[in-house]
């Protein structure tokens, strides 16, 4: 059983919570989650796996990851890389600016989220773990903006959310 920390609205930890009782119950408590993108400025995105519990197989960031108790945002990243694209090593990560308050609601949840966002370039082979990502795919800014467009119920609302932030949709 997956525990989160979580915190009250002045960003105060006030315990420890099983990770379905956090999304059910709307408390608030961390993610990070990683923009990769390539040598040619695309921006690879994540197919999630068919056995999410939220948002089975949606297009999603390149990487999120809920922070365990006690590690930080920039460890959370890191440790997302390596279990979910194969990426390790000490890679380097610019902080998207401060932590963003978020809220989503649907599907008999309400993930209330204090994302720490990142981002960084990477060219090497990629190595992603199945049971947590379906498919990789890089993506331009303009293809991006095309497909949203077209079908924005494939991409989780956290995604759609976040873009505008990122200043990579024209």
């Amino acid at each position: 059983m997956e525990l989160l920390a979580v915190y009250d609205r002045a960003g105060r930890q006030t315990g420890l919570r099983p990770r379905a009782e956090v999304h059910r119950s709307g408390l608030w408590h961390k993610s990070a989650h990683v923009y990769v993108f390539d040598a040619a400025g695309r921006l690879l995105l994540q197919q999630r796996s068919a056995q999410k519990d939220l948002y089975a197989a949606r297009w999603d960031y390149s990487v999120g990851e809920h922070l365990q108790p006690e590690e930080d945002a920039l460890a959370a990243a890191r440790r997302g890389l390596a279990e979910e694209l194969g990426i390790t090593g000490r890679q380097s990560l610019t902080p998207l600016g401060p932590p963003r308050w978020a809220e989503f609601v649907g599907h008999g949840y309400c993930d209330r989220e204090i994302q720490h966002g990142f981002q960084m370039t990477y060219t090497e082979v990629l190595h992603h773990d199945a049971g947590e990502v379906a498919q990789l795919r890089y993506i331009d800014a303009c293809e991006l903006q095309a497909w949203i467009a077209a079908e924005p119920e494939v991409f989780t609302p956290w995604l759609l959310a976040d873009l505008p932030s990122l200043s990579f949709l024209p």
